[in-house]
């Protein structure tokens, strides 16, 4: 399945979910009990324990085309503004989005219930400039969008899984777990910077990251780290052996690179090569920082790998893997593998078996 379906339909089932939930519940606040205050009329259908479920029913209702609706100008923003507008202009234009969308909603449920119920209710143009309800009802969707877009953002700061995790308190305490780290750096990183100067070069970083994003999620990828021009990428061991998660990444990375090295050409006059090392296994990980939080891994893996990718320049090759790592995933015949050697990495006293991995060129 497309890369771009499969991110589309995780986002409409998360804004669905989401916005059903938010919704029904807004109809239990609305109406339950309402109909025992003296003075208030309601819809029939709406009085009473039976028609508070037929009210939740219906606003969950009103929730999923919500859902689908925010689900899709979100994927569109995110699609084609996310590098190119700041974040308050985003906001902005997708709020006024948002708005015009709920407006429409809105008309159209309200003349569905003047049909059902014959109330004939206001629906011509600019019914909703003096509607109390409609107001109060944005004023809570408003509210519901800012909890929305702050777990979005917790859960892309941290990595899926990871924020709720941590409101759990999982990691309050170092908790051991076994997997997989990729050091990713960039090439010739000091001689680009010299020729492109430092406010042109950081444009260049930018871009190379924002790529490498777009291959993460499909290869279950969670970023750790950017450290100047190095990213840190994570996998819990069984996901980075899964399709050759780990390796299949990095390949993917070039391919992306490839397919853009005209727009590097033009704009840069460079075109990114990335040399990457990795190395798996068992490590502590913590929740670290009172001011700022973050979650932290500790232990030989990191360094390892870390050593292994400051190997590549050695061996004058791209890719570099640790034999214990490589041992563990299932290598097929789109792949090919060259034992290097044992080497005696920086603070080890144990010599570590290195492979490199290349991909093998498919026949016409």
């Amino acid at each position: 399945m497309n890369r771009n379906i499969k991110k589309y339909l995780r986002l409409l089932w998360q804004s669905i979910l989401f916005w059903s939930l938010a919704m029904g519940f807004f109809s239990i606040f609305r109406y339950y009990g309402i109909d025992e205050e003296e003075g208030i009329y309601m819809i029939p259908e709406y009085r009473g324990y039976t028609g508070t479920i037929r009210a939740l029913m219906g606003f969950s209702s009103i929730g999923m085309l919500i859902g689908i609706v925010y689900a899709t100008i979100d994927l569109i923003f995110d699609k084609y503004t996310s590098n190119k507008i700041s974040l308050v202009y985003n906001l902005i234009v997708r709020t006024l989005f948002y708005f015009i969308t709920t407006v429409i909603i809105f008309t159209i449920i309200m003349d569905i219930f003047s049909d059902i119920y014959n109330l004939n209710l206001d629906t011509d143009r600019g019914w909703w400039k003096e509607n109390k309800s409609f107001w109060a009802t944005i004023l809570y969707i408003v509210m519901v969008s800012f909890v929305f877009s702050f777990i979005k953002i917790a859960t892309e700061k941290f990595g899926r899984g990871v924020f709720i995790k941590m409101l759990l308190g999982k990691y309050k305490n170092p908790q051991e777990e076994k997997r997989i780290f990729m050091f990713l750096d960039l090439k010739d990183s000091t001689t680009i910077a010299e020729k492109l100067g430092h406010f042109k070069y950081s444009q260049f970083i930018q871009d190379c990251f924002y790529d490498l994003n777009t291959v993460v999620p499909k290869h279950e990828a969670e970023i750790y780290q950017y450290v100047g021009d190095e990213a840190v990428l994570s996998w819990p061991y069984k996901k980075g052996l899964a399709n050759n998660n780990c390796v299949s990444l990095f390949f993917a990375f070039q391919q992306k690179k490839q397919s853009k090295a005209d727009y590097y050409e033009e704009k840069y006059g460079v075109i990114p090569e990335f040399k990457a090392g990795l190395h798996g296994g068992k490590l502590m990980v913590t929740e670290v920082g009172v001011i700022k939080k973050e979650i932290a891994y500790h232990g030989d893996v990191i360094n390892t790998s870390a050593r292994i990718q400051a190997e590549c320049n050695n061996h004058k090759v791209k890719l570099l893997i640790s034999e214990e790592l490589l041992q563990d995933l299932s290598i097929n015949s789109s792949l090919s593998t060259t034992f290097l050697g044992s080497v005696l990495l920086k603070g080890k006293q144990k010599e570590v078996n290195i492979h490199t991995i290349s991909k093998n060129l498919q026949p016409n």
